[in-house]
């Protein structure tokens, strides 16, 4: 039986009670909008003649949001020690006259042509030991020490000017933090770092096993510093002291901030999305709030990866995040730029606050005269004319106005959880194995059906506790170290459901193989191990247990694990069937009932339909069920719960119009459409968005 709409929505109001709902919001400003649009902003780039006309604009557009600076270090300080501040005073008092606040950038992503030059060792070294020019951005390193001294000059001198201006809501660190180097500073910290790690180089090369390829180390500073083509271990130990340094250098300008700032001024960092160049959970441990830049990756929109995406920003903090930047209608960077198509601007914006976004900012306002970006879309041309997009943006910032107070204080709820590992992605990066095998695009296979089936999905760090969760998805913990293992374990132990994927439980903490058979720690526990792994160039027929409805279209590509039970009470959910004599007849899929909750191992890369199948079984056995059921394939349905009441928001990412049938136990308008009646069904056109507010029958 379905568990009626009304008590989910009671029991996501419980729990959104029992969670922390401390967000940083711009509602900590008098008379802010509890949902923001916003654009970047470049009033450095303008005569303060053009500023007026672009802010009217703005506001017309019901933009209330800008930021600022972010690239701006040669003006603000266009000589050494020459600090030029008036033209910001004048820039962030001239939004505020037409109601929009300001998010301010540390401007150390872009130094100065003096910085560079008077300091060339603050200049990043690539893996192949060249070193950067200036004329491009994210040119320094970041683990110099003088560049790090120059980053907390000037963001105390921005936190002492603007730390408690009432126009300012926030502050982002940097811009994109991404690139690392290789400099003689960063050999010596890394140096450092192994001895703090290991104590002893003995330590390091008994972990490490080094005696494969006479590796052996006498002394730490012998070991080489790269980031490919390595010991794993010594590559995995380098992203760990990468993730590492970046955290110290945001927590130097985050300190610097926070000894001027007034507490309602967050502090965050634009990160993008599956990026991998550190570990992102513990780049926020000291942040306020995650914020992200959604930019389409494909030459066409993957609604369910960018749903993802927004699940795994909201993960970093476990609350609401920003989308610091996102595309108006195209970029610049693909090899095909397509636009957007119409409409899609519009429900890429309600994606993003379906899915805990309490910002959606646009990159960038207006289009610069020169430049390496000259033909990323705006929202208004080089000659301050709106662009085609403008309209639909504007559409997006009235509804976030009518819908605003409706959300303010909501936050998405899910049962269902989805792991992210960095330790595993890196590990499984560096040895593919299959050059098809992308951890990232593993776990977008797994979210997917996850997603449709539960409406609702986490995507947590290793870290984050499970106590919440009836199903917990691990689509790939190849690194698995004992400590993992176990609070997993105690977890279904409890009544929780635990389900891997391929690759699991191969790998010890210090990425060296586990002479445990796969699922490492978990083999015991599932009652089964892995006997042999195989890279597939073609597809493999998999026949499903009691599903003949899957089973004639069932395969396994890219990945192949055959497994061999040890218990006999474990259960055998899918085998192969003839392909290259090895897989022929041997089970796929396992699955053993443990304590009061269960492990499903999947052994393969599943085709969608089959892993449809896996998921959906172990959503009903864990009592997880849709918010609204039997919606078309096309509607994506979130839910926004907190104190007050609940928004549903349903998207339709197709191309034909949708009916979605609502429940009979809970009354609904729509925000968008006051006046409308959903009659117990709502139609939504073409790329068409639906925003209502829940009233539950108890």
């Amino acid at each position: 039986m379905r568990k009626p709409l009304a008590a989910l929505v009671c029991s996501a109001l419980a729990s959104t009670l029992l969670c922390s709902t401390a967000r940083a919001q711009a509602t900590q400003y008098p008379g802010a909008p509890p949902v923001l649009l916003g654009a970047a902003w470049y009033p450095e780039q303008w005569p303060e003649s053009q500023w007026e006309p672009d802010l009217a604009r703005m506001e017309a557009a019901h933009i209330h949001l800008v930021r600022v600076g972010e690239f701006a270090w040669s003006t603000m300080e266009p000589t050494e020690g020459n600090w030029q501040w008036q033209w910001l005073d004048r820039a962030i008092a001239a939004a505020a006259k037409h109601h929009i606040v300001v998010v301010l950038g540390t401007p150390t992503a872009a130094p100065p042509a003096w910085l560079t030059e008077k300091y060339p060792q603050t200049l990043r070294i690539d893996n192949q030991g060249r070193r950067d020019e200036h004329g491009n951005r994210q040119q320094f390193s970041f683990s110099d020490a003088k560049y790090r001294e120059l980053a907390r000059d000037v963001a105390a001198r921005m936190a002492e000017r603007y730390g408690n201006n009432p126009d300012v809501v926030g502050w982002q660190i940097d811009n994109e933090l991404a690139a690392s180097s290789f400099d003689d500073e960063a050999k010596q910290q890394f140096h450092a770092w192994l001895k703090a790690k290991y104590g002893t180089i003995d330590a390091l090369n008994q972990r490490w096993w080094t005696s494969y390829w006479s590796q052996s180390y006498n002394d730490f500073n012998q070991v080489p510093v790269h980031d490919k083509e390595e010991n794993p271990a010594l590559l995995l130990d380098w992203d760990r002291f990468v993730t590492d340094t970046w955290v110290a250098y945001t927590q130097n300008q985050v300190t610097a901030i926070r000894a001027h700032a007034d507490k309602r001024q967050f502090i965050t960092t634009n990160t993008m999305g599956w990026f991998d160049g550190f570990n992102a959970y513990k780049e926020h441990e000291g942040l306020d709030i995650a914020a992200w830049d959604d930019y389409i990756s494909t030459d066409h929109f993957d609604w369910a990866d960018n749903a993802a995406r927004h699940d795994l920003t909201r993960g970093y903090k476990q609350r609401n995040f920003w989308v610091m930047e996102t595309e108006p209608a195209f970029v610049n960077w693909r090899k095909t730029n397509t636009p957007l198509e119409k409409g899609q601007t519009r429900e890429l914006a309600w994606q993003a606050i379906a899915h805990g976004a309490d910002a959606v900012e646009y990159w960038q306002w207006r289009a610069a005269l020169n430049g390496q970006e000259e033909y990323h879309g705006v929202l208004v041309g080089a000659n301050g004319m709106p662009a085609p997009v403008y309209e639909e943006i504007a559409q997006v910032g009235k509804e976030f106005e009518q819908a605003g107070a409706a959300l303010s204080g909501t936050t998405p709820v899910a049962q269902v959880a989805l792991i992210n590992d960095f330790d595993s992605r890196w590990a499984i990066d560096f040895q593919r194995h299959n050059q098809q095998f992308s951890p990232v695009a593993e776990m977008v296979d797994f979210y997917r059906p996850l997603h449709q089936g539960a409406q609702g999905v986490d995507v947590i760090g290793t870290d984050a506790p499970l106590a919440k969760y009836k199903l917990v998805v691990a689509p790939g913990p190849n690194v698995l170290p004992q400590a993992e293992a176990d609070k997993l374990l105690a977890w279904v132990r409890a009544g929780g459901n635990l389900l891997l994927g391929p690759r699991s439980g191969m790998k010890n903490f210090d990425d060296g193989l586990d002479p445990h058979q796969q699922p490492g720690p978990l083999a015991e526990a599932l009652g089964a191990h892995v006997s042999q792994f195989y890279a597939l160039d073609q597809p493999v027929p998999v026949t499903m247990a009691n599903s003949p409805a899957v089973s004639y279209r069932s395969t396994a590509n890219i990945w192949a694990e055959t497994l061999a039970t040890t218990a006999p009470d474990t259960q055998t959910l899918a085998t192969y069937g003839p392909s290259n004599g090895w897989l022929d007849a041997q089970p796929a899929v396992v699955a053993r009932k443990v304590g009061k909750g269960s492990i499903t191992y999947v052994g393969a890369w599943l085709d969608e339909a089959s892993l449809k199948h896996i998921t959906n079984l172990l959503l009903q056995q864990s009592g997880v069920t849709s918010i609204v059921p039997d919606v078309p394939a096309d509607v994506e349905v979130n839910l926004r719960s907190g104190p007050k009441g609940s928004v549903l928001v349903l998207i339709n990412h197709g191309t034909a119009p949708a009916t979605v049938t609502l429940p009979p136990s809970f009354a609904a308008h729509d925000l968008l459409a006051p006046s409308a009646s959903t009659s117990g069904s709502v139609t939504l056109p073409k790329y068409g968005v639906a925003v209502l507010q829940v009233q539950a029958a108890h």
